[in-house]
């Protein structure tokens, strides 16, 4: 639907009303005719080609390639062009459509094109697509049984659409086939099949056009490339928009169904994988709430906060920096301590396992979702289409052909059709540049995350340097801080970078399905390391490689490596984690989404304006398409599903550090629902219907990022957080059982005596020793700074809980899996119940057509003389259900009247089979099979 949806909406036809009696909306002028596509041609401005200061734009031309006949770099004079144009409608009206054309010419700019697919070419086209269509039988007792109580309570949050409650009856569907016109539910030809379904009729003839195949054989000659525009004049679009596309209704469910039949399954599929994961994230917010308040109820007695508040404990902390830092006193460090036992508790560990188990739990519910939609949706036991190879590889394809030819010209041409198919020797250059270039965008990432933590020790040094006394106390804070929104500039424009990178890497795939897929995989490995590298960094790298005082680590001979904050590094990575998280979602959404979109379309507008007071002159108004033209093109589900996956990853890899991501996530997903919708139905053109069955490879990278969440929060919790070390310290060091002398205990010992000459403070006072969190001998041991057995202790138990921790959540979660059908039990009785009772209607139709036989062969051998011999037995009455023998047909050989030969016994097929052979038929006569 276009933004001016109300005047439209005048020319709207509902199917029960009879056709348009004008020529505008949906219609041929004849006011009959549905229009159910429509072409865009370019003309060119006259002169844009000889002259090279033309002012005309690029997609003022026409760039199209006919037969090979014209070289790629050139373009074709008006009269090639129109010739092209006539080549290619002749095509389109030798396979049955239907043209009509705009009233009069114009010298430049769109010409538009209408397509109708009548009653023959939808039928023949839906029997080869195999399109389940309802037949007559309906079925009771589909649907929810729910009780009537829940039903009045969930009535506020359904949308108001027409004829949705049809959950208790279900018309039996079937594959459609002209031979059975008998058994389908056929009300109205004009509305039988939905708009979609003939989008994607006429589509496939689109697609399957040769000519077609070389107008698209580059990918940048979009200007004769067919568009499927929006005819929105739709009660259908009018509901959308009211009902989903609005962002008052975010309280209300979804209109699946209804955005099924309008936009088809492929984007039925990611609206309703979308609602369910949405849905999903109630929970997850609830649990990660109560998380997050048990860690605000018990800061206040939690003892190793309370211990580094503490000013009597009198902790004289290493300086941070060499030279010009001075002594410390830990207490400092107070707020930092209160803020991570928000994050750090045990409350977090219950958190992550049950974050993991959640995940599972909703890729099984999605899977349960998507078996029901299927069914509802009669996409049960479809099979894949035939598709076409890609324009771009017959383009790789063709050049490989001129090449072969022209280094052949002294022998014997070969023929075109020897080279059929590109081998690894075409396919190798491309891999090595897609290997090394991914190879490269990853060194390009740690560049930029190596930048970054460049950047925080040398303004760390700085600022530690400063005469300010505030400025010095505030290095840490704003630090992080800066440092963390560098990286989110950062990520977002990498995520741009790596997108087209994706796209130019992916080329040689022959098929569409397969070409979707390596840019999927090659676009989510380059954005997921981009979004999550420094968060890597930080959960895992950050403060390892420090040292120790007068042993320190560090780069460019003078900066040292950067140290966690006396709290952990768990609480810089919920910040690093939140900021990033918050940052993208909402720079995304308001920016790339809402923004760019209505700046091109700004732009686009600009460039129209002399075309448009053109018309204005003219004093017409627009035609439907007209306004849909000018709407943006629809550029696939890609960059959909990555910015939710990329979500899916904050909430589940790194939960155990932000108890907060589910509940965020909830936020910015029911706002994103409602901004696709009102994109899809308002600001892009249509795009053509897609059959698919499930949502593709992304469930498979749902699926491993759930395993691999598992793994990431068990390293968290060891390694990241200071749970194993309170356990190890309560349990086995602790002489009352309790955590008191916990941040004592984590503490060692230097002997300020012991730093390099220049690296020393300057004021060190009488201050004889200092210390610093790590698990070392003490000065006078033996061993001096050696790592103590309190580390190996700590590390033992590090480990064996990220095993314990990966085993028992993995046995959860195969538990979860296994105990929660993939299939539901109400779907699995309806299927057989629908298999039952489409064979009762088959058999009866058989028995029937049985019945006919048997009536017309006794009428046969009324008229034989009484002499006459008895048949054969191969020449048998039919028996319901036994094979017999039918009359002798154009492919079957007679031998006579009297049957003295023994014809080949075959089985009765159907009754149109029959009626073509031996009767004469009445193709009117379609609605009752026993018509003859």
């Amino acid at each position: 639907c276009s933004h001016k949806l109300l005047p439209i909406l005048n020319l709207v036809v509902d199917s029960t009303s009879g056709p348009q009696s004008n020529g505008e909306g949906l219609y041929f002028s004849d006011g009959r005719r549905k229009v159910d596509y429509v072409l865009v041609f370019h003309q060119r401005r006259h002169g844009s080609i000889r002259s090279p200061t033309s002012t005309s734009v690029s997609h003022d031309r026409l760039s199209i390639v006919s037969n090979g006949n014209f070289p790629q770099s050139a373009e074709p004079a008006d009269h090639e062009m129109h010739l092209i144009r006539q080549e290619f409608e002749a095509n389109l009206l030798e396979a049955g459509l239907e043209i009509e054309r705009d009233g009069e010419s114009k010298a430049h700019g769109p010409s538009f094109t209408r397509l109708h697919a009548p009653w023959p070419v939808l039928c023949r086209e839906a029997e080869f697509l195999k399109i389940k269509v309802p037949t007559k039988t309906e079925e009771s007792g589909f649907g929810s049984s729910m009780s009537t109580v829940w039903q009045k309570l969930n009535q506020p949050f359904q949308p108001k659409v027409p004829q949705q409650d049809h959950g208790r009856t279900k018309f039996l569907s079937h594959c459609f086939s002209r031979d059975k016109l008998h058994l389908y539910n056929i009300t109205s030809k004009d509305t039988f099949f939905d708009n979609a379904t003939r989008g994607r009729v006429v589509s496939v003839h689109l697609r399957f056009n040769p000519f077609l195949q070389l107008v698209n054989s580059h990918k940048n000659m979009t200007p004769a490339h067919p568009q499927r525009l929006r005819l929105s004049s739709s009660v259908c679009c009018q509901v959308l928009h009211e009902e989903w596309a609005r962002y008052s209704a975010f309280y209300k469910y979804q209109p699946i169904d209804l955005v099924r039949k309008y936009f088809g399954e492929k984007i039925g599929l990611y609206f309703a994988w979308l609602g369910v994961y949405t849905q999903l994230l109630i929970p997850a917010s609830i649990v990660g709430i109560i998380v997050f308040g048990y860690g605000v109820a018990t800061v206040d007695t939690n003892i190793p906060s309370l211990e580094m508040c503490d000013e009597r404990l009198n902790f004289t902390m290493c300086p941070l920096c060499d030279g010009a830092c001075d002594f410390w006193r830990l207490n400092t460090a107070c707020g930092t301590a209160r803020a991570s036992h928000l994050f750090d508790n045990p409350a977090t560990v219950f958190f992550a396992i049950f974050m993991s188990l959640w995940a599972v739990l909703f890729l099984e519910h999605w899977k349960r979702r998507q078996i029901s939609l299927s069914f509802s949706w009669d996409l049960t036991g479809i099979e894949e289409e035939e598709e076409h190879p890609r324009p771009r590889y017959e383009t790789i394809l063709r050049q490989k052909r001129q090449r072969k030819q022209k280094n052949k010209k002294h022998k014997k041409k070969t023929s075109e059709t020897a080279i059929d198919k590109l081998t690894w020797k075409d396919r190798l250059p491309g891999y090595f540049i897609n290997v090394s270039s991914i190879l490269f965008m990853f060194g390009l990432t740690f560049s930029a995350v190596f930048g970054v933590i460049v950047y925080r020790i040398v303004v760390s040094a700085l600022m530690a340097m400063s005469p300010d006394p505030e400025t010095k106390s505030n290095v840490r804070v704003t630090v992080t801080a800066t440092a963390v929104i560098i990286n989110l500039v950062v990520i977002l424009i990498l995520d741009e970078i790596y997108g087209a990178v994706a796209l130019w890497l992916t080329e040689f795939p022959k098929l569409e399905t397969n070409f979707e897929e390596r840019l999927i995989l090659k676009a989510f490995l380059l954005k997921f390391m981009n979004a999550y590298a420094p968060i890597f960094y930080v959960a895992f790298f950050k403060g390892r490689f420090v040292g120790r005082p007068g042993n320190y680590v560090y780069v460019f001979n003078g900066y040292r490596m950067e140290e966690c904050a006396p709290g952990g590094c768990l609480i810089e990575l919920c910040i690093q984690l939140s900021i990033i998280m918050l940052g993208k979602q909402l720079i995304q959404n308001n920016i790339f989404e809402i923004g760019i979109p209505k700046l091109k379309k700004l732009v686009r507008s600009l460039k129209d304006k002399g075309s448009a007071e053109e018309e204005r002159e003219e004093e017409r108004p627009p035609q439907q398409w007209n306004l849909d033209y000018a709407l943006a093109p629809f550029e696939g589900l890609t960059p959909e599903y990555m910015e939710m996956i990329i979500q899916f990853g904050f909430v589940s890899l790194f939960v155990a550090s932000f108890p907060l991501a589910p509940l965020f996530a909830l936020l910015n997903n029911v706002i994103e629902i409602r901004l696709d919708a009102k994109k899809f139905v308002a600001e892009l053109r249509r795009p053509v219907a897609i059959r698919a069955k499930d949502i593709g490879i992304w469930y498979n990278i749902l699926s491993g990022m759930g395993k691999f969440s598992v793994i990431i929060n068990a390293f968290v919790i060891s390694f990241t957080s200071d749970f194993i070390p309170r356990l190890v310290y309560q349990y086995m060091y602790s002489q009352t059982g309790t955590m008191h002398g916990f941040i004592d205990h984590t503490l060692s010992h230097f002997n300020v005596s012991s730093f390099k000459p220049g690296t020393a403070p300057h004021n060190s006072g009488d201050i004889t020793l200092c210390r610093y969190k790590d698990y070392r001998e003490p000065p006078w041991s033996p061993d001096a700074y050696q790592f103590s057995k309190q580390y190996w202790c700590v590390l033992a138990a590090r480990l064996a809980f990220v095993i314990l921790f990966q085993n028992l959540v993995m046995f959860l979660s195969l538990m979860v899996a296994w105990g929660i059908p993939d299939v539901p039990k109400t779907i699995m009785q309806q299927l057989k119940r629908e298999k039952k009772l489409l064979v009762d209607v088959f058999l009866r139709e058989e028995k029937e057509k049985f019945q006919l036989i048997q009536s017309l062969f006794a009428k046969d051998t009324t008229h034989q003389q009484p002499g006459s011999k008895r048949p054969h037995a191969g020449q048998g009455f039919a028996v319901p259900g036994r094979y017999s023998t039918l009359p002798p047909g154009p492919t079957q050989a007679s031998s006579g009247d009297g049957g003295g030969g023994q014809r080949a016994r075959c089985r009765a097929a159907s009754f149109s089979q029959v009626t073509r052979k031996t009767l004469p038929t009445n193709e009117n006569e379609n609605s009752k099979h026993t018509a003859v």
